[in-house]
């Protein structure tokens, strides 16, 4: 199979599931999954899922959030849950508490739909991911690690992101479902459900 010359453009709007974990997994590495929306045309998207950029015994709970980024808006919506496991003589179930509700400066996409064309990411050959042929796509960044992204071949589908900046211990999202179908404009709805304290 011949290498494309070019790299593509993701979808112009796409969601999936996901499921991020390390490699290699480590003693308090997490595996945390969730759902992320991507809408290029109306330059908004949203992520919802765990996202435990910490050890969880540092913390003392997992972190649950949704959050709408819309940079037409210029704002993110950020709605947290924070889980953390009961402790005897409690009992070993879990505890759920509401975190206060952010509102955040918003000026680009989590991932831009020309992440590849700007970083002028170069074809690094093929690998299997996921059951599909994929072809990797190395984006090289100044004094790091290189981001890859796995795309299944000849397509704009993202597979996989492998990021990080220790070579030894990178990220890893899959992205198992990947649909290009019409998205909601329900789903980018940005409604506050917390009256911010005076």
């Amino acid at each position: 199979m011949q290498a494309p010359s070019l790299p593509p453009l993701l979808p112009l709007q796409w969601s999936s599931g996901y499921v991020s974990y390390w490699s290699p997994m480590r003693g308090d590495d997490q595996l945390t999954s969730g759902y992320c929306w991507f809408d290029y045309a109306r330059e908004v998207c949203r992520i919802d899922g765990l996202f435990n950029p910490w050890p969880e015994k540092e913390k003392g709970y997992q972190l649950w959030m949704s959050e709408v980024g819309d940079v037409t808006r210029g704002q993110s919506l950020q709605k947290k849950v924070a889980y953390r496991r009961g402790t005897p003589p409690s009992g070993d179930g879990l505890f759920a508490d509401v975190l206060p509700e952010e509102l955040s400066p918003f000026q680009e996409l989590f991932l831009p739909r020309a992440v590849l064309v700007d970083g002028h990411a170069r074809h690094s050959g093929w690998a299997f991911v996921l059951g599909h042929r994929a072809d990797i796509w190395t984006l090289d960044r100044p004094r790091k690690t290189p981001l890859r992204f796995y795309l299944q071949a000849g397509t704009n589908v993202l597979l996989r992101m492998v990021s990080g900046n220790d070579p030894q211990h990178v990220s890893v999202r899959d992205f198992p479902n990947l649909s290009i179908e019409e998205i909601p404009e329900s789903i980018f709805a940005m409604r506050r459900t917390s009256v911010p304290l005076a």
